[in-house]
């Protein structure tokens, strides 16, 4: 059975009647027209890879840094929280005090150690991503950009200890997307990243040939604040069960096989 095979498709997306008279859910994604580009924002922690908590050691090391102790990161609610907004979170839960530079100063200081950390801790990449980016690689009809709470510096540090920079590579010094780079919201990088989109395309995002790909509520969110379907995965720290309330577009277990993943967006068949 595959892993899609228990998914439970659920919202953001209009369809026929249901059984109270209110529109249903469009489960699956419609065909994308002639020329037009489906969008892939792709988170990174729990929806692309694992670093197995490896960078908490990285966090460590910027409190030690900047407080001269090791706050216990295992107490405190990070899934889906920006790189900017741990750090507040992190100085907030120790001294009473993030300002904003004090937030950047920790941020720098974690950014500089991630590489060296990551090694310290026997993390994956997620189960049918290295196939999934391979095969949507090769489509003109595609493009994948991060969408992440990680600052760039830090998406860079992770994608290239995984193998997989180069599929998000923008032909500069660093992975291509939108990240953390103050204490702006999740849905604020969202809106980063439909910019991007709109500037790589040529023209206004179609909302609908939009799919934000994330493993947290955090994710859903971002996604709605730009208007994008939302598909959720329960490889990160959230259940299933707990996904599907948030009503996503789509909420499965693990990642499907490309095809049928490109067969659930809506995407043409490969050539």
């Amino acid at each position: 059975m595959s892993a899609a095979a228990d998914a439970a498709p659920v919202g953001d997306g209009p369809g026929g009647p249901s059984a109270d008279g209110a529109p249903a859910p469009d489960r699956t994604g419609a065909a994308a027209a002639d020329g037009a580009t489906t969008v892939l924002f792709w988170d990174i922690d729990g929806t692309l890879l694992s670093t197995a908590r490896a960078g908490v050691f990285a966090l460590e090391d910027a409190a030690e840094a900047l407080l001269g102790g090791r706050p216990d990161f295992s107490t405190l609610d990070t899934a889906g929280l920006t790189d900017h907004a741990i750090a507040a979170l992190a100085l907030q839960s120790e001294v009473g005090d993030a300002s904003v530079e004090s937030v950047h100063r920790f941020v720098s200081i974690y950014e500089r150690q991630l590489p060296e950390r990551l090694s310290m801790r026997q993390g994956t990449v997620m189960p049918r991503v290295r196939e999934l980016l391979e095969a949507l690689g090769g489509r003109a009809d595609v493009l994948s950009l991060l969408l992440t709470g990680n600052t760039r510096a830090g998406a860079r540090a992770k994608l290239d200890h995984y193998g997989l920079a180069a599929h998000f590579a923008d032909g500069g010094d660093g992975p291509d997307g939108a990240f953390s780079q103050d204490l702006g919201s999740r849905e604020s990088v969202a809106r980063r990243a439909r910019e991007l989109a709109s500037e790589r395309l040529g023209q206004a995002l179609d909302p609908d040939r939009a799919f934000v790909i994330g493993d947290t509520p955090h994710d859903v969110a971002a996604g709605r604040a730009i208007g994008a379907r939302t598909v959720v995965v329960a490889t990160g720290t959230y259940a299933l069960a707990d996904l599907e309330r948030l009503d996503p577009w789509w909420a499965l277990e693990a990642l499907p096989e490309p095809r049928e993943f490109a067969e659930r967006l809506g995407l043409a068949p490969a050539g």
